[in-house]
């Protein structure tokens, strides 16, 4: 049974890390226990060192934020992933972030075990919904070892389950896949837009240096699914423009938080407030000034915050249009 947000209120302190994240915390789940000095039981580790600087990371969760006036929903979280220094369940993730604002998270797969995990959790836990897809870096792989057609048939079956609410994250991702392999991703782009729209379900994007052709591809293609989604925004004023023009969804992270990020918060600031959504794409991109600290669907009342401040909104407003817009896409959130 899901406990109510005052009766959470009492367990998480803004300012302190908190309990399920401290070390020495042990999920209720046995099969996430890992041990004093070792990597989880189960599920992807991610690396202790920078993605780009390759120094080491801090592996402290960040402190709680103060609790957001109105819910709102993380769009877009990875809680198969395993990070910091406990492992954490899925319960208690949603726990500690239904204290600080947070009503529930969209899990999100990039994979056949991933996508499968979502569904999984989403089946036991009221506050989760799955998204099922493979990742754009995943479908070029899959292609050069024969597998991609069965991986593909996978991920329709499981678009089926009760709990799916779309299909995602697909897409291009230029950063990672040199252009012999992007052949590759636009045939599995294309292949998961066409399952979105013949289920009626909405499509997450990920959408990395490749702006331009993600917009060609949307451009061309017949029957779109009934909501577009760009996770983890990371356009300019000009993108904000053609998403509003078009009706696309731009989901904010932890990224418009960052110093260097002042063309994603001109973007935040023009945006369509109809199409606005919040996510925190967990364990990564961590709200500054935690950046490379681990992430949690509880920090995305960080980020809504920043998110207030960038459009000199009162946050319980801004909270309630994000809510508003997250059922518009996905459904009402129980």
């Amino acid at each position: 049974m899901t406990r109510s947000s005052d009766q959470l209120a009492t367990e998480v302190t803004p300012g302190q890390i908190p309990p399920a994240y401290l070390p020495g915390e042990t999920g209720s789940d046995p099969q996430s226990a890992r041990s004093a000095d070792g990597p989880p039981a189960d599920g992807p580790v991610r690396s202790e060192r920078e993605e780009n600087s390759g120094s080491r990371r801090r592996l402290e969760y960040p402190p709680a934020p103060q609790p957001l006036p109105v819910p709102v929903v993380d769009n877009h979280a990875h809680l198969d992933f395993r990070d910091g220094q406990v492992a954490v369940t899925v319960t208690e993730h949603l726990d500690t972030a239904q204290a600080l604002g947070a009503a529930g998270a969209v899990l999100v797969g990039y994979d056949v075990a991933s996508s499968e995990f979502s569904v999984a959790a989403a089946a036991d836990e009221p506050r989760a919904k799955a998204a099922v897809a493979l990742h754009p870096n995943e479908a070029p792989v899959l292609a050069e070892e024969g597998t991609y057609d069965a991986a593909f048939s996978r991920i329709t079956e499981l678009a089926s389950a009760e709990h799916v609410v779309a299909i995602g994250e697909t897409g291009l991702d230029y950063f990672r896949t040199g252009e012999d392999r992007r052949a590759a991703q636009h045939a599995s782009f294309r292949d998961h837009l066409a399952l979105a729209a013949e289920r009626g379900l909405p499509v997450q994007i990920h959408d990395r240096d490749a702006h331009t052709d993600v917009v060609n591809v949307l451009s061309d293609t017949n029957q779109l699914p009934p909501a577009v989604v760009l996770h983890c925004f990371s356009g300019d004023a000009e993108l904000a423009r053609i998403c509003n023009e078009r009706g696309w969804y731009m989901s904010f992270a932890g990224t418009v938080t960052f110093k260097n990020a002042q063309p994603l918060r001109d973007a935040l600031a023009i945006a369509d407030p109809q199409l606005i959504l919040v996510e925190t794409d967990c364990p990564f991109l961590t709200p500054h000034p935690y950046r490379g600290q681990p992430n949690a669907p509880y920090m995305v009342a960080h980020t809504m915050r920043l998110m207030a401040e960038v459009r000199a909104a009162e946050l319980g407003q801004l909270c309630q249009q994000v809510m508003f817009n997250t059922t518009q896409v996905y459904g009402e959130w129980t």
